[in-house]
């Protein structure tokens, strides 16, 4: 029996496995704030309206400046409404121009760390620029995120250590600022609250965003993968063992088919047992290339780092 016909039966059982968990490699975002750095990889698969209407605003240049207008500690907060702009008066807030309000793509749970989009109520189909970042699992009571108003489209998840600047965030001192016809919980920086200017908003100073392969957060490296068999699967492999070598083992519950072949996407081949991811996101500021690993258990797939660039 050669090693294709000895691993078939194992892969074929792995692509019948479906899960509801975000796993595969998108486009990240990392946002500088004067309050910290934090990345959201956004959900380009599973909800590409909402990831290009998200993009559209960024390379528009929409966020940049943006201040995070609203806080509600132990639920949201929320960005993408306002920005800081220079006037002959000197910096004061305006509103972001918007695009036209998007479908919705509810598909994925509204739980700590995920981003989503905010919208009219009573209008599922009304987000425009707008987004929140869950602090609490609202998937359910009391907020009920996933149910009201046709649930609420998570689009991306915080990564990396981005959630202690969230939390950071989340902690600051809160005052009500004037948006125009209404008033906001925002929080404040370097201010006791008794006098609030522009400069004591969480600003949004620059975003990169990045294509990658793969991501590495929290112990777990993400990716989409063609097994050379015309299924290209999404799957986690966990962190096992970082002593002598890194030895990651697949995650059977993040599986998922894929109908769209994304562009950056990691390859397995049968018959070597190599797996080639071409980038892995590690940081913020760090992405390393050409990572190959070797499959060294086929009963639970797990796999050796061999090289990187």
């Amino acid at each position: 029996m050669n090693i294709k016909q000895k691993y078939k039966p194992t892969i074929l059982a792995l692509t019948l496995l479906i899960s509801s968990s975000f796993s595969q490699a998108n486009p990240v975002a990392c946002f500088n704030t004067n309050a910290g750095q934090f990345c959201i990889e956004l959900f380009e698969a599973d909800t590409p309206i909402t990831t290009d209407n998200f993009l559209n605003y960024v390379n528009s240049d929409a966020y940049t400046n943006g201040i995070f207008h609203r806080s509600v500690p132990g639920f949201v907060i929320q960005g993408g409404g306002y920005k800081i702009v220079e006037s002959s008066s000197g910096k004061t807030l305006a509103a972001v121009n918007t695009f036209p309000p998007i479908k919705n793509e509810f598909k994925i749970s509204n739980t700590r760390g995920t981003v989503a989009m905010a919208k009219v109520g009573g209008d599922p189909n009304s987000a425009t620029s707008q987004w929140f970042i869950n602090l609490a699992d609202n998937s359910g009571p009391p907020s009920q995120l996933d149910t009201q108003n046709g649930g609420f489209t998570v689009f991306g998840r915080i990564i990396f250590d981005g959630m202690n600047t969230i939390d950071a965030i989340e902690d600051l001192p809160i005052s009500n600022i004037n948006l125009g016809s209404n008033r906001s919980p925002a929080p404040i920086i370097g201010s006791d609250g008794s006098v609030i200017t522009v400069e004591n908003l969480v600003t949004i100073n620059h975003i990169t965003v990045t294509p990658v392969a793969g991501i590495f957060s929290q112990e777990i490296l993400s990716f989409a993968v063609d097994i050379g068999t015309d299924v290209v699967l999404d799957v986690n492999l966990q962190l096992i063992e970082s002593n002598p070598s890194l030895v990651f083992e697949l995650d059977p519950a993040s599986i998922r088919t894929l109908t769209n072949k994304p562009t950056n996407i990691a390859t397995f081949s049968n018959s070597s047992g190599l797996l080639h991811i071409p980038s892995v996101m590690i940081n913020a500021t760090t992405i390393v290339n050409n990572v190959t690993m070797q499959l060294i258990n086929a009963d639970s797939y797990q796999f050796r780092l061999i090289s990187y660039d």
